[in-house]
Parts: structure tokens; sequence; C-alpha cells
């Protein structure tokens, strides 16, 4: 089980990103995941993860940010590593008991020149700094004191946690739970500069090694059995009853999309830099073509967007989040910036006499001048 949804609860076990282990997670599932759940419904995410890579980490993270129903994320077992920066996406991060946090440095391997290694210290220096202001801005801590536990890799209690900043509660103990903690998940934990000793012991015990998967000159291993999505529940907490003859419920993603595609969808929302439109897609149940075609458009309209804000620093920052929750079309949206410029430049315009009526001439002519400036910006076209 890697990711599991059950109502509004999304479950995260294994490794962050495709590398090591067959349990593993990556940011498109998760997209898929919050498209089942539902665009602005509140959601428990229960997470147990060593860490993996760092980048997807943060693609994971922006995820969960971008999806506007409150977050509650439990951390279960451990959420160390990269699993840490997915943990301060929740609008309350709660610690289970007996559960661990820890926040380090990323790291990376470098085989190659000079030039190669300056650029690895680049990189992993730019990607620190952004782990850093999503640890500070959670926690209250400056980029700096962020930044000075990433480098002493420090490991938290539930209480330490919270006392730090980095969790809200210890979750409660029900009277009638007797249960063991949540154990961490499979990682190799001796690959950490300061790892608990128990946690070295597990990775000895269940000879956990991060191993990157066999090649395909290996033998082929049977496909990975991911766990499908669950129905969406009855009433009354009870799951839904799952037949052959049972159509999909219509709000299921799945129902018009296979998972291969819904996740292909969702890897190309995060790379073209619109996370929060592949709920929409996926709901629409649209063809890998048609979502390439509208995440390009979506593109489009931000830069549009940018270069308008550059001529007018005074548009709003989310006017392309606007434009795309109204549905616009590239030209659409071109039609409307022109036209919100045109305005701003008439009502800033300065003079040292007293205006007179400008009329229709007028209009004309500032419009004109404007297009042509628009034009040379990109931001209008020729018809």
């Amino acid at each position: 089980m890697a990711v599991l949804v059950n109502g509004n609860e999304i479950v995260l076990s294994g490794t962050v990103g495709d590398l090591y282990w067959d349990e593993c997670f990556t940011a498109s599932d998760v997209i898929v995941a919050l498209a089942q759940v539902g665009r602005g419904a509140d959601v428990t995410i229960r997470l147990n993860s060593g860490g993996g890579i760092a980048t997807e980490g943060a693609a994971i993270h922006s995820a969960l940010a971008a999806h506007t129903g409150r977050k509650t994320i439990v951390v279960e077992g451990i959420a160390a590593s990269a699993a840490s920066v997915i943990a301060m996406a929740g609008d309350e991060i709660v610690m289970a008991l007996g559960a661990l946090m820890m926040v380090h440095d990323p790291s990376g391997f470098t085989f190659g020149t000079v030039s190669d290694h300056e650029a690895s210290v680049r990189s992993l220096t730019a990607l620190a700094t952004a782990m850093a202001g999503i640890y500070a801005d959670r926690t209250g801590h400056t980029a700096d004191e962020a930044r000075a536990d990433m480098r002493a890799e420090i490991w938290m209690t539930p209480e330490e946690a919270v006392e730090r900043g980095y969790a809200d509660r210890v979750q409660a103990k029900a009277a009638n739970d007797d249960a063991a903690p949540a154990e961490p998940t499979a990682f190799d934990y001796r690959l950490f500069t300061h790892p608990p000793e128990r946690l070295v012991a597990l990775a000895d015990q269940r000879a956990w090694t991060n191993r990157v998967r066999a090649t395909a000159a290996a033998p082929a291993a049977p496909p990975r059995q991911k766990e499908k999505l669950m129905a969406t529940e009855k009433a009354g907490n009870e799951p839904a009853a799952t037949t052959k003859s049972s159509p999909p419920p219509a709000a299921t993603p799945t129902a018009t999309v296979s998972r291969s595609d819904a996740a292909e969808i969702a890897k190309l929302c995060v790379d073209g830099g619109v996370p929060a439109m592949a709920s929409t897609l996926l709901a629409e149940g649209v063809t890998i073509d048609q979502a390439k075609a509208r995440i390009g458009a979506a593109g489009e309209i931000k830069n549009l967007v940018a270069l308008a804000r550059r001529k007018d620093p005074t548009l709003p920052g989310d006017l392309d989040a606007t434009m795309l929750a109204e549905g616009k079309t590239v030209e659409q949206a071109r039609a409307a910036l022109f036209d919100k410029l045109v305005a701003a430049e008439e009502k800033t315009s300065i003079s040292s006499h007293p205006p007179a009526p400008q009329g229709n001439a007028g209009l004309t002519a500032s419009a004109s001048s404007m297009e042509r400036e628009l034009r040379r910006a990109g931001i209008k076209k020729d018809a």
C-alpha cells in the first residue's frame, strides 16, 4: 500500500518518489488522490515515510498546498527528509504517539568534472534554501533558523516537534486503543547522519537497503500492483458496495479516465505549473491530448498576465488564477488584459494642461497607441 483513498482520508506510505522501493508514492499519485476526494473538500492525510527524492517531496507539498479544503496531516511512524517537507503543507500537523519527524539538508551524488560538482553545489544550495523557506513559513522560525535545523539534522519526538513548531499537537490516545504505535516504513535509515539507534537496528533486522530497481538487463519482474482508489463512502461511514454490475460513481475521475492516463495528466499539470488544474481535467474526463492543449493554454495565459503585470504592477497577482477559474480562452485573456491596460493608461495619463474632452477619437488614439505597445510586448496579436 503506497497510496490509499478512503472517503476523505488519504494514506501515504513508503518512499517519496518512484526510486527505491515498490512501496512508494509520487506527486502524480497524490494529485489523483486529491481529485478523488474532491476540490475544496476537507481531507486527512496519514503520512508514514522515511523520505526519498527531495524535488518530488516539494512537488507533493505544492499539490497539497494548492488543495483548497482544510488539510490535516497525521504523521504515523515517521516523516523524515522529503516527507517532513510534505507534512508542512498541513493546515494542522498532528504527531501520532511514538512517531518521529526529521529535517536535514538535501543531498546528492555527482560524478564528473569540477564544473559538474560546482553545478551540484548550486543546485543543492537552491533546493536547501527553498526547503528552509517551507519550514520557516510553517514553523514561524526565520529561514536562517530553519537552515540551522537542517544542517544539524534534527530528529524530533512528537512533543519536540510541537515545541519546535514543526507540528501543532500530539494525537491523543483513545481510551480503548491498545494498539502499538505505527512502525516506521521501510527505508535504509543508516544513510542519515544521526539516525536513532532503534531505526538503525530495524533497518539491519529487516535488511532495508535503498537500492535502485533492477535495470532492463535483469529478469523481468511482475508489474507493480498499486492500490486502486476506493469508491466514495456511503452515508453513515459504511463503505460503498462494489459489484460487477454496479456502475462506478460519476464523481470518481477513474470512471472516465484510466489510472495510467490520470497519472499522466496529473504529471502534466505539475510540470506545467498548474497542479490545481488536475482535479478539473480529471473530473471532465479529458484525453491526454486535450489535457496538453488546456495546460498549454493555461501556461500561455499565465505568461500573458506576467507580461501585463510588468506593464501595470497594480494588476492583481492572482489574475491568472481568476481567468483560469472563469474558463477564459487565450484570446479572451488577451482581450481582457488589453482592456485593463488601456483603461489604466487613460486613468494615469498626466498633463500640465486642463484636460479636454477626449471623445471617441481620443479614446481610439489612446487605444491604438497602447495596442502598438502591447503588440511589441506580445500581449496583443495582429488580427
